[in-house]
């Protein structure tokens, strides 16, 4: 795989869309299970104190799922050395964990109890893919904005439009304007993705899946050529 940089707005934009489509796909199937914004399980947990919510142990249980992942991730790397190869792996691991999550979706279904063994399993493992990619773009992918949590590319973009908009130095907006042109891409592309696996969800049910699944095999093969 080259260096993800020379990919331009391509690789931010996929992994982005493939963050907001798992993580809504999840919140929908799961009984509001969040995936890639791990921590909006804190938010569900809370509020269950005075309102009961569904599926309280997968919540519990997605922190130190996610935690171990991201730690995995980065053994992974370290072992490995980093490089292509290491792009091509942790992608090809994160589509692993997509595929155990389809898989075992399917074999829940009807999913009527949110605290059953497998409606579980199959949550940890939408978690441990998001973890997966949270990784990745904290190490072999540094070079490329976010992809799966948007609230600080969205206070980014925030700052930079009003510096382009009100700075009048020449150098300050120019910044701005290359900020804007990595950040609002993938914010467009989770948005896109949200949408896309809400519907798919509606459509396909936990089959939606496999584009998500098809679009990192597509990057993968692309990336080795």
């Amino acid at each position: 795989m080259s260096d993800p940089r020379s990919s331009g707005g391509t690789l931010p934009f996929a992994l982005a869309f493939i963050a907001g489509f798992v993580d809504t796909c999840g919140f929908i199937a799961l009984f509001g299970l969040f995936s890639a914004h791990v921590t909006g399980n804190f938010v569900l947990l809370g509020a269950s104190l005075i309102r009961p919510h569904a599926g309280i142990i997968a919540k519990l249980l997605a922190l130190p799922v996610f935690m171990a992942a991201v730690a995995a991730s980065r053994l992974f790397l370290i072992r490995s050395g980093g490089g292509a190869r290491a792009m091509r792996d942790i992608l090809a691991a994160e589509a692993l964990f997509l595929c155990l999550f389809l898989a075992t979706g399917i074999a829940a279904r009807p999913l009527v109890d949110a605290d059953a063994g497998l409606a579980i399993l199959a949550g940890m493992f939408a978690v441990v893919a998001m973890g997966v990619q949270n990784a990745a773009a904290r190490t072999v992918f540094v070079a490329l904005s976010p992809t799966t949590v948007m609230t600080g590319n969205v206070t980014q973009i925030v700052l930079d439009c009003v510096d382009f908009f009100a700075s009048a130095s020449v150098e300050v907006r120019a910044a701005a304007r290359i900020r804007l042109g990595k950040l609002v891409p993938p914010v467009l592309a989770f948005a896109a993705g949200a949408a896309a696996g809400a519907v798919g969800f509606g459509f396909a049910s936990f089959w939606c899946l496999l584009l998500p699944i098809v679009i990192l095999a597509v990057l993968i093969a692309v990336g080795s050529l």
